[in-house]
């Protein structure tokens, strides 16, 4: 199932980047399309909001219920503000590309795929402010660790150490692909 999911993530980025223009504010609606674009020719449910509560571990995800709820307000109160991501200093847009990702994951508003779906709509930020595709490579492995551990810290609205990620992203996709117009 990996295999397959990862396949149609490839897909799904080339039709994401095709349909999203470098102006475009996202809406919950958008983070529902990203979603099914990616999983509806596996997943029925793709791009539908989960009706079943959700826990990894100890860790209990937002109710069920709640979750219309919870990206009604994510879109307004977090879409709205970092989108289009149009920022002029990098650490601006490691901090937006930071808040929407470490948000949209501790809402958990879908059965599967929850964080790929944030690192596609990462991936369509980092193209609104003109960086090169985004290499989440480090986050897999050993660096999964240290993922979980910042969005656990997001839980407190601490997001550095989310900050200090996306940076690590940043700068290895610039050493991967260059600059853009280089």
């Amino acid at each position: 199932m990996a295999r397959v999911e990862s396949r149609a993530l490839l897909d799904a980025q080339e039709r994401l980047i095709e349909m999203y223009s470098l102006e475009h504010r996202f809406t919950s609606t958008d983070v529902c399309e990203i979603h099914r674009v990616w999983l509806k020719t596996i997943y029925p449910w793709a791009g539908q909001y989960r009706g079943v509560n959700m826990a990894k571990g100890d860790f209990h995800f937002a109710a069920a219920r709640e979750v219309p709820r919870l990206m009604d307000e994510f879109e307004r109160r977090v879409l709205a503000q970092y989108t289009p991501c149009r920022f002029g200093a990098e650490s601006e847009i490691a901090r937006a590309l930071t808040i929407v990702h470490a948000e949209l994951v501790l809402i958990h508003p879908f059965r599967e795929g929850n964080g790929r779906c944030a690192r596609l709509l990462a991936l369509l930020m980092g193209l609104q402010a003109d960086l090169p595709p985004l290499d989440f490579s480090a986050w897999s492995g050993k660096g999964e660790r240290g993922y979980i551990a910042a969005i656990h810290a997001a839980m407190g609205t601490d997001y550095e150490p989310m900050v200090k990620l996306f940076r690590g992203v940043i700068r290895r996709s610039y050493e991967r692909y260059g600059k853009r117009g280089q």
